[in-house]
């Protein structure tokens, strides 16, 4: 009986400390320890910037900044005030292919630029497919946010040889605006040149296309001999250079390639262009970035430091088929070399963690 006493007081004393223990003051529940978040460092992006990207481009304007890419039968912008945060952007389709048209299909690497207190957005396009038949469009839109508003076609650019030509890009120097694109020399294709002209306004041609840039070297004949995606870069100095990519876009040797413009040289005349040597940009093999090309520049957002923009593979295509939507946009900020030059390093390894923009 002492020994069920026993047994029966050590379990109402049992009793009594789980029901204290199970209490806080009051009639409180139990207040758990507080968790600990892990530390996320919001200082720092890794690219790809998107999972898919071709064709890049940026332009900045009034603390914001507006990303196109080649989306094939559509022309969309993405608006941010931090290119590091792409992913998280608000999209805007502005423009849709219209079927039946002689730019009803393959709408590539569109470009926004902002001319005159306008909008405009340089593409290529083609008929239903058909690639010969690709040719240069601008849109125009006048509200102060390409977000809004509409973009009008203002048609096609012409020029007087009217054939195959694709990557149109814009810049002005020395107080004229000048169009810089990738064609054919005749109808027959092969071989892909940068050319150059005058405009007389955002949507106009001015004379004829001169010839400034053709596929000489080994390293730009990779697949087939392409000069492609020519891009302006005018350093604090006033020197002109164009970037362009090299090679076919299908092989891990696509890669840039740089023309400097001579001092007070005529963008017009091939002769004041002086060519790299060799590749400025190419492939991290190492580093899941395979064919980098046809970019496009912008600044920090306090504007001290420039970035390039750039889409790459993440997975090696020796078949040659990484013309496709595989290619993502990354970006990272570059430098100029003491003579001028653009220095562009080592396209940065996938998922290593880069220092944001400075301002953003």
């Amino acid at each position: 009986m002492k020994r069920c006493l026993s047994i029966t007081n050590a379990l109402l004393f049992c009793m009594f400390l789980a029901v204290g223990c199970g209490k806080g003051s009051g009639n409180d529940p139990i207040t758990p320890p507080p968790v600990t978040p892990p530390v996320t460092d919001t200082t720092t992006f890794t690219n790809p910037l998107l999972s898919s990207g071709p064709d890049p481009w940026v332009v900045q304007k009034d603390g914001y900044y507006y990303y196109t890419q080649t989306l094939g039968n559509k022309i969309s912008l993405w608006k941010t005030k931090a290119m590091s945060d792409l992913k998280d952007a608000a999209i805007t389709t502005v423009w849709n292919a219209v079927p039946g048209t002689a730019y009803s299909d393959d709408a590539w690497a569109p470009e926004i630029h902002f001319i005159n207190n306008k909008w405009y957005i340089y593409f290529a396009a083609d008929s239903s497919g058909y690639d010969e038949t690709h040719r240069l469009y601008v849109l125009e839109n006048d509200a102060s946010d390409p977000t809004t508003g509409s973009f009008q076609l203002k048609g096609k650019l012409v020029e007087p040889s009217n054939n195959w030509a694709i990557d149109a890009s814009e810049f002005d120097y020395n107080g004229s605006s000048y169009l810089i694109w990738s064609g054919w020399i005749n109808s027959l294709g092969g071989v892909q040149n940068i050319y150059i002209a005058k405009l007389s306004n955002p949507y106009t041609i001015s004379g004829s296309r001169a010839l400034i840039s053709s596929p000489t070297n080994d390293w730009e004949k990779n697949g087939f001999p392409v000069n492609e995606g020519p891009e302006a870069l005018i350093n604090a100095n006033g020197n002109v250079f164009l970037t362009y990519s090299a090679s076919f876009c299908g092989t891990d040797n696509y890669s840039l390639g740089l023309l400097s413009l001579k001092a007070n040289g005529d963008p017009l005349n091939a002769s004041d262009w002086t060519k790299s040597s060799s590749p400025i940009f190419t492939s991290n093999t190492s580093g899941g970035a395979f064919g980098p090309g046809h970019n496009g520049f912008f600044l920090s957002p306090d504007g001290k430091e420039n970035w390039i923009i750039y889409h790459a593979n993440s997975v090696s295509h020796p078949a040659g088929d990484g013309c496709g939507d595989s290619r993502s946009p990354r970006m990272q900020k570059f430098t100029f070399n003491a003579d001028g030059t653009p220095n562009f390093g080592t396209p940065v390894a996938i998922n290593t963690a880069i220092k944001k923009p400075s301002g953003e």
